[in-house]
């Protein structure tokens, strides 16, 4: 009968064994990941209504009296920026609705950049802040903490991964085992620590995939991984999209490099002007051939560089069917090279799709509430997590979940979280660092 009895528990001590080694790198997890959740959800929270907010913040600069009198040039409205700030103009957006202003973006004499917001009924200018200065964009590059340099915005990489495992983890400890407390209601009040537990759960448990699936679309823009994606997705570091070759001179410029376009199209080069014998058909003329080959309003438009730069018009809004991009010979006015999402094979189609749904703009505005829900599911995870972590914690200790008395099963449980390091390799190195000190702070009990 012992034997028998001896038997039956050694599946339970596995099992038990192997829940602790899960519970403790999920604590992990959220202690490396949980403050850094909290700012990606404010921020990226905020970011989903950037066009409400910056309207709303910016409007004396972005707002415009709609008259009824013909609208200025775009030469004649560039030509009014470079009076109020002289430089080189770079860029023009021409109004995208009867009352918004016109933007020019414009590199000053020490290579700094900067918008001019000017009327386009009168070429007024409104007034001018630095390129991508507005609070929308300080938002977004806190959001990436790009805003804090390179090595922080290699953090985020760090962040999403850990995310992902953190989900894994945390879904392991939910599902019920026979349980019927803490799996879809919360027991108790908020006095109580089972209440902060069951509140975490179960809120994690409807939100995790969404968490998931903001951390995979967010990760396209990390500093490693995402680069290295795009220029395998490209190929050779050309760039352009599978059925897209076009017989014209190609620069060693790249689209990203004159502003904000698609993931798809970071690494795609950009043609040079062929015909230089002739005169240059000039912006006017440009931003006409952009109307009538129908590129939708509130594109932008890159100006040529040099004799041998082309006039680059690109547009990415909501409805991903009208992405584009049209590259002009600045000389014959010709087009060098068009393209839209239609062109994007099939990773980059899949790509654009979870990075417009991650930004809210898919669906329009039940895309922004829902993408701001799960924002708020993870602000509420992370304040959980800390208040149930305080409960428990014994005083004058971090507390770190206990080993598991059997050593290979943490081990077991670090070999299947090392696939997600594989994947993305700074989570992996993260993970070996993680290890490291779990080795050296919290030595394992005997097995």
């Amino acid at each position: 009968m012992t034997t028998i009895s001896l038997a039956e528990t050694a599946p339970a001590r596995a099992s038990a064994s192997f829940y602790r080694a899960v519970w403790r790198w999920h604590f992990y997890a959220g202690l490396l990941t949980l403050p850094f959740l909290i700012l990606l959800a404010v921020t990226g929270g905020l970011y989903l209504f950037r066009y409400e907010l910056d309207g709303l913040i910016h409007r004396d600069l972005k707002q415009v009296e709609i008259r009824t009198s013909a609208m200025a040039a775009p030469s004649a409205i560039v030509a009014n920026a470079l009076a109020a700030i002289p430089g080189q103009a770079v860029k023009f957006v021409p109004p995208e609705t009867p009352s918004a202003s016109a933007e020019v973006t414009i590199r000053t004499a020490d290579g700094t950049r900067k918008v001019a917001y000017v009327d386009p009924y009168d070429g007024h200018v409104l007034g001018q802040l630095p390129d991508k200065g507005t609070v929308m964009w300080v938002v977004r590059q806190i959001h990436s903490l790009a805003y804090f340099g390179p090595v922080a915005n290699g953090v985020i990489e760090i962040v999403g991964g850990w995310a992902i495992l953190l989900v894994a983890t945390g879904l392991y400890l939910w599902w019920p085992r026979g349980r019927s407390g803490g799996v879809v209601s919360v027991r108790g009040d908020a006095g109580k620590r089972v209440f902060w537990r069951d509140l975490h759960a179960v809120t994690g448990a409807f939100a995790g995939l969404f968490v998931v699936f903001l951390a995979v679309t967010g990760m396209p823009w990390s500093v490693f991984w995402g680069d290295q994606v795009n220029r395998w997705a490209n190929g050779n570091n050309f760039g352009y999209p599978a059925g897209v070759r076009v017989a014209v001179p190609m620069s060693d410029e790249h689209l990203h490099h004159a502003g904000p376009t698609s993931w798809s199209l970071e690494q795609a080069r950009v043609p040079e002007s062929v015909a230089k014998a002739a005169a240059p058909i000039g912006l006017d003329t440009a931003v006409a051939k952009f109307d009538a080959l129908g590129l939708t309003r509130g594109y932008a438009v890159n100006l040529p560089s040099g004799p041998a730069g082309v006039y680059t018009g690109s547009v990415y809004p909501n409805d991903l069917s009208r992405q584009r991009v049209i590259h002009l010979d600045q000389y014959s006015g010709e087009p060098l090279i068009d393209m839209s999402f239609a062109d994007y094979g099939p990773l980059g189609k899949a790509l654009e799709w979870g990075i417009n749904v991650h930004m809210g703009q898919e669906f329009g505005l039940a895309n922004q509430l829902f993408m701001l829900a799960v924002c708020l599911a993870i602000i509420l995870l992370a304040v959980s997590a800390g208040v149930m972590w305080w409960k428990r914690r014994p005083a004058g200790s971090l507390g770190v979940p206990p080993m598991p008395p059997r050593r290979r099963t943490l081990y077991g449980v670090f070999a299947i979280l090392g696939i997600g390091g594989v994947i993305f390799p700074l989570v992996g190195a993260s993970l070996l660092a993680m290890l490291a000190l779990d080795r050296l702070f919290w030595p394992m009990a005997k097995a």
